[in-house]
């Protein structure tokens, strides 16, 4: 399959997405906000910086502080996929991302979501 064309998609398009999903279950931007956080290290200003700068997802995952360790633990399935089952390391990120999206707006408690 060819990504191409998720990899070149901003994040500063697919970030309101996520903060309408988990607003429409009552949630709130910054709990997606600390999801994103945790999952890639960014803190408030850094990925501000992403989103000014219209960063592709490719370019926002590659320039991520830091994977957090815990992703392992992050498994089921997204979009038709098993996320743990995913051969392309930069499609899995994507779909991490999602997942943990999805999970907020299915009422999952922050601590469980965040695999603590």
């Amino acid at each position: 399959m060819d990504n191409t064309r998720v990899y070149r998609m901003s994040f500063a398009s697919v970030y309101p997405l996520y903060i309408q999903k988990a607003e429409k279950k009552g949630r709130s931007k910054e709990e997606v906000d600390t999801i994103i956080f945790w999952l890639t290290g960014y803190d408030k200003q850094t990925l501000q910086q992403q989103i000014d700068k219209k960063s592709d997802l490719e370019t926002f995952f590659a320039e991520a502080p830091v994977l957090n360790p815990n992703v392992s633990k992050i498994t089921g399935v997204i979009c038709g996929y098993r996320v743990e089952e995913i051969e392309d390391p930069l499609m899995q990120k994507v779909r991490y991302l999602d997942k943990l999206v999805d999970e907020l707006a299915k009422g999952k408690a922050i601590e469980k979501i965040l695999r603590k």
